[in-house]
Parts: structure tokens; sequence; C-alpha cells
């Protein structure tokens, strides 16, 4: 499981997968989650504005899964 740092108090699931690098765009994101591919904390997930906080984990189809944790 590779660990994605953030700065802040949370991030936005769409934001979150362009930082870990599995997309590009915005819209690749918004795609990307509709289609199912992604789940936070072992559920499917539909909203692309889904707080994610540290210690929250996210697996993406063909990609891996992701560590939220918090840089110090």
């Amino acid at each position: 499981m590779n660990e994605v740092s953030i700065r802040t108090e949370y991030i936005k699931l769409d934001t979150f997968l362009k930082l870990a690098n599995c997309i590009s765009t915005g819209g690749s994101a918004k795609m990307l989650i509709a289609e199912g591919l992604v789940k936070v904390n072992g559920e499917s997930e539909e909203r692309r504005g889904r707080k994610l906080y540290p210690g929250d984990t996210v697996e993406v189809e063909g990609e891996g899964s992701f560590k939220v944790a918090r840089e110090d």
C-alpha cells in the first residue's frame, strides 16, 4: 500500500486521485468514480467530493491501494 501525504485536515477524493497519480484531470476522476472503480475504506464510492482524512484507504482498480497520511 502506498502512502500519500496531505498537509491539510482533509482532501477531496478527486484531488487525492490526482495527487496519487491515478489520473491527470478532474474529468478522468469523475469517470473513474462513476464506473465504480474506486473504493474508500473498502466501500464503493460514487462521490468525487468525498472528504478523505488521514488513516483512510483508497483502492483504485488497476492502480493499487493508497493510504491517506498526515504530512508533519
